[in-house]
C-alpha cells in the first residue's frame, strides 16, 4: 500500500534521505519499520517566512522499495528503413520531434545549421575572447540549440500542452540528474547539457535516422500546395512530404524566406529591455531573510512583474549563481542572455528584465508588416553594438544610475565575458522600453528590499525572449494553412516558450504527422 503526504522540513533535515523518511512515516501515522520504500515526488523552497522551510511532496510504501530510474539510454526500434521526415532545427524541439519519429517508425534527418556541441565551443570562444561571430555556429545556432549553452532551465507552465514529465524523463534516461523529476523549478546546468545532447544524438544515428551539421535551408521545394523537400545552402535537395520547421526564435533568414515565397506569416509582440546583474550574496539576502545563506539552501532567485502604462515588466529567465551571455547571431549585434552552471556556484546573479512590446505600434512600423518586429529588434541589437564599441563588449549602467538618469563614473565587476563598457540606457534602449523599465525597477526595489541598488549593473540589450514572428498552422493538423506537409514547430513559430515546452511541441507535431490525434 502506498501513502503521499506532503511535509515541510529545515533545509539541513530536508538534506537528510532518513530524517525526510521518518518525518513522512511520523505525517501518516506509521512507524519507520513499517516503511519499505519512500521517494520524492516535489520538492521546492518555500522562503516567505524569516526561517525558510523546504516542501517535499513523499509517497511511501509499506509494501516493497520502488524500481530504481534506468541509467542508460532507452533503445530504439530500427527506423533506417522508414518514411523520411525532415526536421529543420536540432534544438530540443528537432531533438525530440526526431526521438519521437524513431517511436513510431518514421526516419528523421535533422537540417542543422551549425555545429555539434563539441565544435560549437571553439566558435563560442571567439564570441566571448575574439568578438567574432560566427552567423552559423554560436549560442542560439547548433546542436541543441539556444539551451545547450545557456543554462537548460526546464520550468514550463505548458503543461496543458503536452506531456512534461516524459520530457523530464527522457533527459533523465540520456544522462540529465533524476533532481529534475522532482524539483519545482528543475535546471540541468549547461556543463551537463552537452553530454546528454551528444547522447540523444547517438541514439538516433544508432536508430538510422540522420543528423547533418553545418546544413542551412536556403530553399522550401512547395508545388501545388505541397512541400516536397528542401534545398540546402550547398544546392542539395532533400526531399520528404512532411518537413518540421523547428528552426528557433532567432533563424530571421527563414522568417525572410517565407515572406519571399508569399508563405504567411504574422508580426507576433515579444519583450525587450535589459540583463540585471546583481552580486549572489544580494539575492539571497532578500530571499531569504539573512545575511548569511544557510549552506543547504541553493543559490536563491526571484521572479518579478509589474504593469507600467499599460505594458507588463517583468523578470525573465533569472540565472542564480549564473553568467550573462553573448548571444549575437550576426556581425554588428549585441545581445544578452543568461546561464548558469548545474551547481550555480557563480558569485553573481542575473536576470532578464524586459518589457512587453507590440512592435508595430512601438516601433511606428507598418502594423501589416509580419516582419516589422524582426527589423526593429535588429535595429535595437545594432544600436547596443554601435554603443559597446563596435564589439561584443556590452553597454551597461548602474542600476541607481539609470533611475536617477545619470551617468556611471565606473562599473562593477561583471561575468559577461567579453566585457562591459559605460553608457546610457536611455540612449540605447528605445523611450517606450526605457520609461517603462525605469518605473518597473523602483516598483520591484519597493517589492524587494535592497534590490534596487548601486552595486546592480544593467547590461544591454535582452532581445530575444521569444520569437517576434509566428508562422501560422492548422489547429488541428498543424500543418501551415498554405502548405501542406510544412509544420511550424515551437519557438521559432512562436509555439513554445522554452526547452521543455519546445520539447513537447516537437513531439505534438510529429503525432500530428503520424496521424495521431494532436
Amino acid at each position: 500500500m502506498n501513502r503521499t503526504v506532503d511535509i515541510a522540513l529545515p533545509p539541513r533535515e530536508a538534506a537528510d534521505p532518513v530524517l525526510v523518511r521518518e518525518a513522512a512515516a511520523e505525517a501518516c501515522s506509521l512507524t519507520i519499520g513499517e516503511i519499505r520504500g519512500s521517494r520524492i515526488l516535489k520538492r521546492s523552497i518555500d522562503a516567505r517566512s524569516k526561517h525558510p522551510l523546504v516542501r517535499l511532496r513523499v509517497e511511501l510504501s509499506t509494501g516493497s522499495e520502488f524500481p530504481e530510474l534506468p541509467d542508460t539510454p532507452p533503445q530504439l526500434p530500427d527506423v533506417s528503413g522508414g518514411k523520411p521526415v525532415i526536421i529543420v532545427g536540432c534544438g530540443p524541439a528537432g531533438l525530440f520531434a526526431a526521438l519521437a519519429c524513431i517511436e513510431r517508425g518514421l526516419r528523421p534527418i535533422i537540417l542543422e545549421r551549425g555545429k555539434d556541441v563539441r565544435a560549437r565551443r571553439r566558435d563560442l570562444a571567439a564570441i566571448n575572447k575574439e568578438h567574432l561571430v560566427d552567423p552559423d555556429s554560436n549560442y542560439c545556432f547548433g546542436e541543441g540549440g539556444a539551451g545547450t549553452y545557456s543554462d537548460g532551465k526546464l520550468y514550463t507552465r505548458s503543461d496543458k500542452r503536452g506531456d512534461v514529465a516524459a520530457v523530464l524523463q527522457t533527459f533523465v534516461a540520456f544522462g540529465a540528474p533524476p533532481d529534475i523529476l522532482v524539483d519545482a523549478h528543475p535546471h540541468i546546468g549547461t556543463n551537463r547539457l552537452p553530454r546528454i545532447i551528444t547522447s540523444m544524438r547517438e541514439a538516433i544515428l544508432s536508430a538510422g535516422g540522420e543528423v547533418r551539421f553545418g546544413t542551412r535551408v536556403d530553399d522550401l521545394l512547395i508545388s501545388e500546395g505541397r512541400i516536397h523537400g528542401v534545398r540546402t545552402a550547398k544546392g542539395d535537395e532533400v526531399l520528404s512530404p512532411s518537413v518540421v520547421l523547428a528552426t528557433g526564435h532567432s533563424a530571421r533568414d527563414i522568417f525572410l524566406l517565407l515572406h519571399r515565397k508569399g508563405i504567411s506569416i504574422e508580426a507576433k509582440s515579444f519583450a525587450m529591455g535589459v540583463r540585471i546583474e546583481h552580486p549572489q550574496e544580494v539575492i539571497d539576502r532578500i530571499r531569504y531573510h539573512s545575511a548569511i545563506r544557510d549552506p543547504y539552501l541553493p543559490p536563491a532567485s526571484y521572479s518579478v512583474v509589474q504593469q507600467v502604462d499599460g505594458r507588463g515588466v517583468y523578470s525573465f529567465c533569472m540565472c542564480p549563481g549564473g553568467i550573462i551571455a553573448p548571444c549575437a547571431t550576426a556581425p554588428g549585434e549585441v545581445v544578452t542572455n543568461g546561464w548558469s552552471p548545474s551547481k550555480r556556484n557563480n558569485p553573481f546573479a542575473n536576470s532578464g528584465i524586459v518589457v512587453a512590446v507590440d512592435p508595430p505600434k512601438a516601433s511606428g512600423s507598418d502594423p501589416m508588416d509580419p516582419l516589422a518586429g524582426m527589423y526593429w529588434q535588429k535595429q535595437v541589437e545594432q544600436t547596443a553594438w554601435r554603443a559597446g564599441g563596435e564589439r561584443q563588449t556590452a553597454p551597461a549602467q548602474r542600476m541607481e544610475d539609470f533611475i536617477l538618469r545619470r551617468a556611471s563614473m565606473d562599473l562593477p565587476t561583471c561575468s559577461y565575458p567579453p566585457g562591459i563598457v559605460p553608457a546610457i540606457m536611455d540612449d540605447v534602449l528605445p523611450t517606450t522600453i526605457a520609461s517603462r523599465l525605469r518605473e518597473g525597477l523602483k516598483a520591484f526595489g519597493e517589492k524587494m528590499r535592497g534590490y534596487r541598488t548601486n552595486e546592480a549593473v544593467l547590461v544591454a540589450v535582452e532581445s530575444r525572449t521569444s520569437s517576434p514572428v509566428r508562422i501560422p498552422r492548422d489547429p488541428i493538423t498543424l500543418e501551415h494553412p498554405q502548405v501542406r506537409g510544412l509544420y511550424p514547430c515551437a519557438e521559432g513559430a512562436g509555439y513554445a516558450g522554452g526547452i521543455a515546452s519546445a520539447a513537447m511541441d516537437g513531439m505534438r507535431v510529429v503525432r500530428a504527422i503520424a496521424g495521431v490525434d494532436a
